[in-house]
């Protein structure tokens, strides 16, 4: 499926703002998965500077200025995505054999997926993530039926309820309050992962706005959207593979899901952050649009 994306993101400063630095994740990822076959992006007013590179996660990101005095910021990014639907993986190890995947044994050469098993800035490990996971990891469970189950606990037993939380609500207060939205049900579901001793990192996207005939339309599809991937143990050293799951819309992560980066949580892939000096308070307005190709 050839996808097309327009995400828009705008501010409004309430005064002028003389200076500004910024990051952007807003280039999706080009892979074997994923075939990126366009991208433009347009920043309103022009930036002095602007360049792009890559992150320690092999996301691109984009980094650009403003030196003259700016009352508003307008970035808009179009991306036209070929995505595929996930490939078969092979029978999953029992989840005490992934675990030890990624713990550390001398003379062993690490995976780089090893980096996903420890705590983040915003996914701490604590005693009360590893008693919410704990029930779905019975001993011997296959390594994918175990974070299926987790995955579908927290869709039944949390609500999506949009604006019930900010993008540095804790991951305990969402496991206390049993609320959020989708970047909070992907923390969530990583935390408890990790708490396991597994592997896990935070995916960073988009949703197909409406979805085919007869198809339920996806929650979180109006904005950008967040979901989980799970390391895989490869065979015999071969490197991991990964299963995305989506606890928000309960389902694995098919070709109706464009991803833009990846990360240890969301502070590591946030689509648009900077530092400015001015402004005042401001008013932001993002509208996103994920639809077919003609």
């Amino acid at each position: 499926m050839v996808l097309e994306v327009e995400h828009e993101t705008l501010y409004r400063y309430h005064g002028s703002v003389e200076l500004a630095q910024h990051i952007a994740f807003l280039r999706p990822r080009d892979d074997a998965a994923q075939r990126l076959l366009d991208f433009r992006l347009q920043i309103e007013p022009p930036p002095s500077q602007l360049r792009s590179d890559l992150d320690a996660f092999g996301n691109v990101r984009t980094l650009f200025a403003l030196n003259a005095p700016h009352e508003s910021l307008r970035v808009v990014a179009r991306s036209r995505v070929r995505v595929s639907p996930p490939e078969a993986l092979p029978p999953a190890p029992a989840w005490e054999a992934a675990r030890g995947r990624w713990r550390y044994v001398a003379g062993r050469a690490p995976d780089p997926a090893a980096e996903f098993a420890f705590a983040s800035p915003l996914l701490p490990q604590h005693p009360a993530l590893r008693a919410w996971a704990e029930p779905s990891f019975p001993p011997g469970r296959p390594l994918d039926e175990a974070a299926l189950d987790l995955m579908h606990r927290l869709h039944r037993d949390f609500d999506y309820v949009p604006d019930s939380t900010e993008v540095d609500t804790p991951v305990l207060e969402v496991l206390l309050q049993r609320r959020g939205v989708c970047q909070d049900f992907a923390q969530l579901l990583i935390a408890g992962l990790r708490a396991m001793g597994l592997a896990a990192r935070y995916v960073s996207g988009y949703l197909l706005t409406e979805p085919p005939p007869g198809q339920p339309r996806l929650q979180g599809a109006d904005a950008s959207h967040a979901w989980a991937a799970l390391a895989l143990p490869g065979a015999d050293g071969a490197p991991a593979g990964w299963l995305e799951l989506d606890p928000t819309n309960d389902c694995v992560a098919a070709a109706a899901h464009v991803r833009l980066a990846v990360g240890r949580d969301y502070g590591d892939v946030p689509p648009l952050r900077g530092v400015i000096r001015g402004g005042g308070r401001h008013r932001l307005q993002v509208r996103v649009s994920t639809r077919p190709a003609d």
